[in-house]
């Protein structure tokens, strides 16, 4: 799947193409198991806010029909868990997470909550699914999507395995275009956000290039195009909490 020759950006760095999974793996080997807590400290607590307006989005059904979701980079179980409390008996999720460290604390989390028939864990890559054709109801990816290096490859794969009439969510950061927020988020993101995740998980470095690569993160309209290029129609984004981040939807019709 790889493309020799060309790069792509690690944050602010261009890499080899072939470096940055490895890269980014090394990244939520680190924070794995602060990641829940850090998210709370970086959001105030708001990413909980723009996770339950994905889940009404999402809109399982409550009834005993059957559901399943799939959900991409995934790995603490968060979004998984939030569906599985919103529907019905009919619901199943799989989580889909490259990284082991981050899936090791979603299955610690689901056995907790009682969730283990619900939820699945599996090991795998968002570029190269490993199921098959139109075997899903819905595909989510919560601030996981920046950090694939061949986004097009994802979108296509979230293509092919939804079921005709199923839906693509996305909830990613995005372009602060505010007067006034926008200095202070960057102000925020630079200054406060790396030496807080050195206070809490002993790891400067890897929240540096968490909020790099926000910055580098197509804008809404742009990420838009790439989703329809995939194949998706009815394709639509909202703005949350003055453009911080955004909601991506699209139909496999």
């Amino acid at each position: 799947m790889d493309r020799p020759g060309e790069t792509t950006h690690f944050g602010y760095r261009d890499v080899p193409l072939g470096d940055k999974q490895t890269l980014v793996n090394d990244v939520f080997h680190s924070v794995a198991s602060r990641y829940d807590l850090m998210n709370d400290l970086m959001s105030g607590g708001l990413h909980r806010v723009w996770k339950d307006i994905m889940i009404s989005a999402l809109d399982p059904p409550r009834s005993d029909r059957p559901f399943a979701l799939l959900d991409v980079a995934g790995g603490t179980g968060d979004i998984s868990f939030r569906a599985a409390k919103a529907a019905g008996a009919g619901f199943h999720a799989t989580v889909c997470d490259i990284n082991t460290d981050m899936l090791a604390v979603g299955r610690e989390r689901a056995i907790k909550r009682h969730l283990e028939s619900k939820v699945d864990f599996v090991e795998g890559n968002a570029e190269a699914l490993a199921f098959a054709d139109r075997s899903f109801d819905a595909y989510t990816i919560a601030f996981g999507i920046r950090n694939v290096p061949q986004i097009d490859l994802a979108l296509r794969e979230a293509y092919r395995v939804l079921k005709p009439g199923s839906r693509f969510l996305c909830l990613e950061f995005s372009t602060v275009e505010m007067p006034g927020l926008d200095k202070l988020y960057d102000l925020f993101s630079f200054k406060v956000i790396p030496p807080l995740g050195r206070m809490v998980t002993g790891d400067a470095e890897s929240y540096q290039y968490l909020v790099e690569s926000i910055r580098k993160f197509p804008k809404p309209a742009v990420f838009a195009d790439m989703i329809r290029d995939a194949g998706f129609a009815r394709v639509s984004w909202q703005t949350l909490s003055g453009g911080i981040v955004a909601l991506h939807s699209g139909w496999r019709l």
